[in-house]
């Protein structure tokens, strides 16, 4: 799978406008696509228990969306085959006041996993230029004018590539994806969960609200895809109005970067392998 159509490193400015949501051509690849993505995830799987017991490198995935675009489904059903040991899921909403009184990134730098791990942010430090700049909250926040000012949200992109910069150079590979969802079928898939019983737990009024904006998400998005996509922590674009077909995607930038990892098991010197030796003759000697 190519995923350079997806994929955006600042080489070139992208325009939502013209990215698809959907692509009705390989509706009849559904059944094969289904099955590859299980089969990715088994090998992503493998490559994450080597990834665990090497310890050299990790993976933060930062999953980004208008509402009901699917994140919690990605999480669900692509993630389910990860040995819980290895990956942690984090999902941040406003910061409360302790959150509040530090810098916009403490919260998140406190949940980074340890070399070997992944990571997944159901929403991230990236909501400070996205809901912070389309409901312009920065106004209101108790800082100093040479801090909240006309050029709140420009230096905030500019501490996120920072940000994702040190981490590149500590370890990380920061995996940014944007789940590109139209608005025709957030509303099917909001009306779903008005219609059906079982999920009206996930309908909120508030959504109704910012429903309403929903053009200056996209354009917040835009800006953002923008200001921070680079060659080390690129941003993946990817169409959010079929579930499989994201998912599928999805296994396949896991699948990618796992492979660009190449993570392998510890080999032990000849004095650990010796020592191995010993104790499995001790092992095999022992009477029953």
């Amino acid at each position: 799978m190519k995923l350079e159509k997806y994929r955006f490193d600042g080489s070139e400015k992208i325009d939502l406008k013209k990215i698809r949501y959907d692509f009705d051509e390989i509706k009849e690849k559904k059944s094969a696509l289904v099955k590859q993505t299980k089969k990715n995830m088994e090998e992503v799987a493998e490559l994450q228990d080597r990834l665990y017991a090497e310890g050299r490198e990790a993976i933060l995935i930062c999953l980004q969306a208008l509402d009901a675009a699917g994140k919690d489904s990605v999480v669900k059903h692509v993630f389910s085959s990860i040995n819980p040991q290895g990956i942690e899921v984090h999902s941040f909403k406003s910061p409360n006041t302790d959150e509040a009184s530090h810098d916009f990134l403490w919260r998140y730098h406190k949940r980074l996993p340890s070399r070997g791990k992944m990571c997944i942010f159901n929403r991230s430090y990236y909501e400070e230029v996205l809901v912070v700049k389309v409901h312009e909250f920065w106004k209101d926040y108790k800082m100093p004018e040479r801090t909240v000012n006309e050029n709140y949200i420009k230096n905030r992109y500019k501490d996120i590539r920072g940000w994702e910069e040190y981490l590149y150079g500590n370890s990380f590979r920061v995996i940014k994806i944007f789940l590109n969802l139209s608005k025709e079928e957030q509303k099917r898939r909001f009306l779903e969960r008005i219609n059906r019983e079982e999920k009206n737990w996930k309908f909120s009024e508030n959504d109704i609200k910012e429903r309403a904006f929903f053009d200056d998400y996209r354009a917040a998005f835009e800006d953002a895809i923008n200001a921070t996509s680079t060659k080390e922590c690129p941003w993946y674009v990817l169409p959010a109005d079929k579930k499989w077909y994201t998912r599928y995607l999805v296994s396949e930038i896991l699948l990618d970067v796992m492979r660009d990892i190449n993570p392998q098991y510890p080999e032990l010197d000849d004095g650990a392998k010796s020592r191995l030796g010993e104790c499995k003759k001790k092992l095999e000697d022992e009477s029953e």
